[in-house]
């Protein structure tokens, strides 16, 4: 069955065509569950793959398939191939798997939009892009699936396109993400001119193979790198993801789980060879996920919209796994984005579920006491909002523990401050919203309290599942001084990402570290329980005392004015006057010359057209005669 990974994305692809086609034709629940059974397929295809790789005779961790010879160039080929081993099989899993529980999700949260099969073809492209990208056998055909999700990242924020906040946030997404493109492709250009292929076996053989000067394979990391930052949103092109809340839920935990915002850290951990072998670059890494880290768990601290909390989350989140992969943990940064996938889609679900009991209602200062109309919403979300603040026992206390402890383990003590600091923040916003939510007094307007009630059982029996991985998938990568073997997940990664060597913080150490880390969500917690439950005057106290720093914060460090006034109006008047000065008098001009010059040819050899035939007959004798002069002359 491994054999057969390369049908994983093509089940999703021709679901997604066949909705195009012919959706409009099948009734609402047909969609729905040929949707759903494509993506169900995928992840059975992956998961068969998956245990024929863990096959303990197969010699090569590397399952490879051409399709056909795409680009020959001179030298140069790229192949339409794709290739399957653990990094491949680990995003396929998270893709399909976390994929598949949002399909049946949203069976029943878009089940009355008019619009469900286009939903659903859209959600089928993505699924089909974005495995396309994680088993793509090069550097080319991964840019296809790359560009591919960012196509549908653009239709499925702007999905609801009447909305004009819903059409903005889809182009701002595609424009902010073109420009991390753009210099993923001179990137790309870059390694390929140097190695002289874009297969990634072939890229590392030649890093490690000394093809490579230091300064080429920095240059080409930092570009790889800033396209990753364009997808997965970080400092300093983060500022699209929290406007893409203008989406369908669904759509926001689909790209913020399982696809998109994922993407940057693959490349990253993808090409392992060549940012290990470069400091500076590695560096780089490092510390723009520690400022990203810190910086958007602050801008979550003040927000209201409950779906822009989880947002920023999001993006705080991948700054921590761009830390591990800063510091040489691969392995530990891919961690956390499998635990993510879980936790996050789960806390995205869970709020789409509150958001569906209240009408539409997304402002958490609107809520309150929640849990008791929501019994099976509210255990799921406090479980994925302790997975996410590091609550010890839950899946993201060891991933983001694992990531701490190679940061300390390497000397890396800014980052590993930056990051602890981040836990607590973490801890504190996270549990901010489940106070703010599901306990406190009722603050649900009386119109919408009449009619709170649970979801249906196809929304919440996917929250059962996640909460469930949002705990267990933790211990497939315990921690190293629980014995050299327990880290399962490092070990399965270890033939297909590069590891800095590490002296280790000893085993005294490590218990310390894990027991900071616990410490540091447990003070977030009660930081949270102290100012929203016991004593919720605190918050306004404290607005009203620092006025100008809330403003700042709340208003997100005005980075969005400052992008405005920096570069969009700018940008804005440069086209208006290009337009006003060049366009219209220049090129406008050359066109409708030439148009002129055609127009007053016409109407002087107009002249000609009479409509009598004595007039064409004097003129073919007058022909005739002119061309037999000709002849004698």
């Amino acid at each position: 069955m491994t054999e057969l990974f390369w049908l994983a994305p093509f089940v999703p692809g021709v679901s997604a065509l066949a909705l195009f086609l012919f959706g409009g034709r099948l009734s609402r629940r047909w969609v729905a569950a040929q949707a759903c059974l494509s993506v169900l397929a995928s992840f059975s295809i992956s998961l068969a793959a998956f245990i024929g790789l863990l096959d303990p005779g197969r010699g090569s961790p590397l399952v490879t398939r051409e399709l056909f010879s795409w680009i020959v160039s001179g030298s140069f080929r790229a192949r339409a191939a794709f290739a399957f081993d653990p990094l491949a099989a680990i995003m396929s899993l998270v893709v399909t798997g976390v994929g598949i529980l949002i399909h049946f999700y949203s069976a029943g949260y878009m089940s009355k939009d008019r619009s469900l099969a286009r939903f659903f073809g859209l959600l089928n492209l993505f699924t089909f892009f974005m495995l396309v990208l994680v088993l793509a056998s090069n550097l080319v055909l991964m840019f296809v699936g790359w560009e591919g999700v960012g196509l549908c990242s653009y239709l499925l924020i702007g999905f609801w396109f009447e909305k004009p906040s819903a059409a903005a946030a889809g182009k701002k997404a595609f424009l902010v993400g073109r420009i991390g493109d753009a210099a993923l492709l001179i990137g790309l250009f870059l390694v390929i001119v140097t190695a002289g292929s874009a297969e990634f076996r072939d890229l590392a053989a030649s890093v490690t193979g000394g093809e490579f000067s230091v300064g080429i394979a920095t240059l080409a990391a930092v570009l790889f790198f800033i396209g990753a930052t364009g997808k997965s949103a970080q400092v300093p092109l983060y500022v699209w993801l929290p406007d893409a809340m203008e989406g369908p839920t669904p759509v926001s935990a689909f790209i913020h789980a399982a696809t998109m915002v994922t993407a940057g850290v693959y490349l990253v951990c993808r090409m392992s060879s060549l940012f290990a072998f470069s400091e500076t670059a590695s560096l780089v890494v490092a510390i723009t996920g520690a400022v990203t880290a810190v910086f958007a768990a602050t801008m979550a601290l003040t927000e209201n919209n409950i779906k822009r909390v989880l947002a920023y989350s999001t993006i705080s989140q991948i700054g921590y796994m761009f830390i591990g992969c800063g510091v040489g943990a691969y392995s530990a940064g891919m961690f956390h984005l499998f635990t993510h996938a879980f936790f996050k889609s789960l806390l995205f679900l869970a709020a789409g579920s509150v958001i569906h009991a209240l009408a539409g209602e997304q402002d958490i200062r609107k809520m309150g006491g929640l849990r008791r109309h929501l019994p099976r919403t509210f255990p799921a979300f406090l479980i994925g909002a302790a997975a996410i603040a590091g609550v010890p026992f839950f899946s993201g206390f060891f991933s983001k523990d694992a990531i701490l402890s190679r940061a300390f383990a390497q000397g890396r003590y800014a980052f590993w401050a930056l990051g602890l600091a981040t836990a607590v923040l973490t801890a504190f916003y996270v549990f901010r919203l489940v106070f703010m939510v599901f306990y406190g007094g009722d603050r649900t307007a009386a119109e919408i309290k009449a009619h709170i009630h649970e979801s249906p059982r196809i929304m919440t029996v996917p929250l059962a599942v996640l909460a469930f991985f949002s705990v267990a998938a933790g211990y497939i990568g315990l921690p190293a001084v629980l014995g050299d073997k327990a880290d399962l997940f490092g070990r399965f990664l270890a033939p297909v990402v590069s590891k800095v060597p590490e002296p280790g913080p000893g085993t005294g150490m490590g218990w310390i570290l894990m027991l900071l880390s616990a410490g540091a969500a447990i003070m977030g917690i009660m930081a949270a329980y102290v100012l929203y439950i016991k004593n919720p005057r605190i918050p306004h106290v404290l607005i009203s005392r620092f006025p100008a720093l809330y403003t700042f914060v709340d208003r997100k460090y005005f980075v969005d004015e400052a992008y405005e006034a920096v570069f969009i109006r700018p940008l804005v008047r440069g086209g208006e006057i290009i337009l006003d000065h060049f366009d219209k008098r220049v090129v406008d001009g050359v066109v409708d010359g030439a148009a002129a010059v055609a127009g007053a040819t016409g109407r002087g050899l107009g002249f000609l057209q009479t409509g009598l035939i004595r007039d064409y007959a004097l003129a073919f004798l007058i022909g005739a005669v002119l061309f037999l002069g000709f002849l004698l002359m």
